[in-house]
C-alpha cells in the first residue's frame, strides 16, 4: 500500500498531478464553511484554492454538524484531497484550501474560536435546504427539533442557524466586525432566507440587539452554485492512489464545468472572487431560476423516469433515444418558456451545455442520488414552473412527468421495503403502502401532502388530470408511452 497523501508527501506525488499554487504553510484561516461534503470540497473549496495564490488569508476552517467521517479522512492528510475533474482528458489536482477540520459538538470551543475570530471574512454552508429548518412559506420552523434544543440550550447548538447566530453572539460581545454569509445551498433566495432564520432565531432566544447587529453587520447575498459530482467510492479510491501515488482517504470527482455566481457585492473581495472564476449580477434570480429550472428540474425528472425503465446512472438514462429527447423536448419548449433571461444569459446555449453536461460517459452520476430528497427538491425543481404554466395557458403535460415518477418511485420502493431517503420518510412509505395502481386514486394519496403540493395545484383539474394520465402510463406495460412526442 503507498503512504498517505500530506504536506510532507506532496514532493513524491507522481509528475500529472496539480499542485497547489501557493504556499500552503504561509495560508491563515479566512472562511469557517459549514457542511464539507463532496460538493462543497468540489466546488467552493476548489474555487478558494484559485484565490489563495492572490490572497493566503482565504483558507477554510471545515466544519461537519454531525459526521465524524470527513475529519478522520482529511485529518491525518493535513486537509489535503483530490479533486478528480471528469473532461475528455481527465485531471487531478491536489486542493489545499482546507487547512482544519472539526467535528461539532466534539470541537464547540474552538469552532466558536473560529467564529469570533475577527480574521475570519466569510461564514458559508453547504447543508441541503432541509439543514436551514423553514417551513414552506421560508420562515424559520420553531417547531424543528433541533432548533428547539437550540433555543433552550444556545451554547450548544445542532444546527446551522443555532451555530451562526450562538457564534455571531460571541463575536459581537468581543467587539468583532462583521462578515459575509455565503449559502451555497440549492434553495431559491438562500441568502434572504439564511438571514431572515438567523433574525428569527435572535429574536426568539429573546436577544434584540444581537438580531439588530446582524442587520446591519452581516450580509447575506443570494448565491447559485452549479456542478455536477457524483459520489466517492472505491473505484475512485483505487484511480486517485493509481494517479497520485499516493492513499487518498477521501479523494472527490465532479464534471469540468463549474459555476458560482453571487448576487451582490463582497467589497475589496470581489476581485479575488471573479479572478478565480465567480460570477456577480445584479439579477441572481434569473440565474437561479434557470438553473433549478433547466438543470435541477430535468435532473428530477431523468432520475425518476430513468429508475422506472430500469437505468442506474444519468449519462445511461441520456443515451435512451427517446428519453434524451423528451428531456431535450421539456426543457426547450415547456421549461425555457417560465424563465426571462437577464444581461449575459442565453438561454438556448445554456440549455445547449445541460445536454452536453447530462450526456457526459466519463460522469458516473447515480439516478438513486438524485432521488432523493423528492419532497423537498420537486416544490422549486418542478411545481414552480408548472404553476406558472397553468396560470399562463400553457401545456402542462410533459412538466408532469417528472412528478408523476416520482410518485410511482414512492409507491415502488414502499411496496418492495427499501429506504426512502427523505424528510417525510414516514409519510411517504404510510402512502405508498396505500397505493393499489388506480391511477387517480393513488395520485389523490401523494395530492394529499400539502406540505408538498400547493393548494393552487391540488384543486386544479387539468393537473390532476394530466397527472393521473402520466402515473398511469409510466406504472403500465409501456412506460415510454408516458413521454412520447
Amino acid at each position: 500500500m503507498n503512504s498517505r497523501l500530506c504536506d510532507a508527501a506532496l514532493s513524491r506525488l507522481a509528475p500529472s498531478a496539480i499542485l497547489p499554487a501557493y504556499d500552503r504553510s504561509a495560508t491563515r484561516i479566512g472562511v469557517v464553511h459549514f457542511g464539507p461534503g463532496a460538493f462543497h470540497r468540489a466546488h467552493q473549496a476548489f474555487f478558494i484554492d484559485r484565490m489563495l495564490a492572490h490572497d493566503p488569508g482565504l483558507a477554510i476552517c471545515a466544519v461537519s454538524l454531525h459526521n465524524e467521517a470527513v475529519r478522520a479522512a482529511l485529518g491525518p492528510q493535513d486537509g489535503l484531497y483530490s479533486l478528480i475533474v471528469r473532461e475528455f482528458e481527465p485531471s487531478i489536482r491536489i486542493i489545499g484550501s482546507i487547512k482544519t477540520v472539526l467535528t461539532a459538538p466534539s470541537a464547540t470551543e474552538a469552532i466558536f474560536a473560529r467564529l469570533a475570530d475577527p480574521t475570519v471574512r466569510f461564514v458559508s454552508a453547504t447543508v441541503t435546504e432541509k439543514g436551514y429548518c423553514l417551513t414552506p412559506s421560508g420562515d424559520l420552523d420553531l417547531s424543528h427539533p433541533g432548533i428547539g434544543q437550540d433555543l433552550a440550550d444556545p451554547d450548544n447548538p445542532q444546527t446551522l442557524i443555532g451555530w451562526l447566530v450562538a457564534g455571531l453572539r460571541r463575536r459581537r460581545a468581543a467587539g468583532g466586525p462583521g462578515l459575509t454569509a455565503l449559502s451555497c445551498d440549492n434553495l431559491s433566495g438562500n441568502g434572504a432566507r439564511w438571514r431572515g432564520a438567523s433574525l428569527q432565531f435572535a429574536e426568539a432566544c429573546g436577544d434584540f440587539d444581537l438580531a439588530r447587529w446582524i442587520e446591519d453587520r452581516v450580509v447575506f447575498p443570494d448565491g447559485m452554485v452549479d456542478a455536477i459530482t457524483p459520489a466517492t467510492d472505491e473505484g475512485l479510491r483505487s484511480e486517485a492512489e493509481q494517479r497520485l501515488g499516493l492513499l487518498d482517504a477521501w479523494p472527490i470527482q465532479r464534471e469540468g464545468f463549474a459555476q458560482w455566481v453571487i448576487g451582490g457585492d463582497l467589497g475589496g473581495d470581489a476581485a479575488t472572487f471573479a479572478q478565480a472564476g465567480v460570477t456577480f449580477t445584479r439579477d441572481i434570480d434569473a440565474f437561479e431560476r434557470a438553473k433549478l429550472r433547466l438543470l435541477n428540474g430535468a435532473h428530477s425528472t431523468l432520475a425518476y423516469v430513468g429508475l422506472r425503465l430500469g437505468f442506474a446512472t444519468v449519462s445511461q438514462a441520456m443515451a435512451d433515444a427517446k428519453l434524451g429527447a423528451f428531456i431535450e423536448t421539456l426543457m426547450r419548449r415547456d421549461i425555457a418558456a417560465s424563465l426571462r433571461p437577464t444581461t449575459g444569459q442565453d438561454l438556448n446555449s445554456y440549455i445547449s451545455e445541460i445536454l452536453a453536461r447530462l450526456r457526459n460517459p466519463a460522469i458516473v452520476h447515480q439516478l438513486s442520488q438524485i432521488a432523493w430528497d423528492g419532497s423537498q427538491k420537486l416544490p422549486v425543481r418542478l411545481l414552480e414552473t408548472i404553476t406558472e404554466a397553468l396560470e399562463a395557458g400553457r401545456p402542462a403535460a410533459r412538466l408532469v412527468t417528472g412528478i408523476a415518477a416520482w410518485m410511482l418511485f414512492i409507491r415502488t420502493r414502499s411496496q418492495s421495503g427499501f429506504t426512502i431517503t427523505d424528510p417525510l420518510a414516514e409519510r411517504l412509505n404510510e402512502i405508498g403502502r396505500a397505493c393499489d395502481g388506480e391511477a387517480i386514486a393513488d395520485v389523490d394519496r401523494f395530492l394529499a401532502l400539502r406540505a408538498v403540493f400547493p393548494a393552487r395545484l391540488v384543486t386544479d383539474a387539468q393537473f390532476r388530470m394530466a397527472l393521473a394520465t402520466a402515473y398511469g402510463q409510466l406504472a403500465g406495460p409501456d412506460p415510454a408511452s408516458a413521454f412520447a412526442l
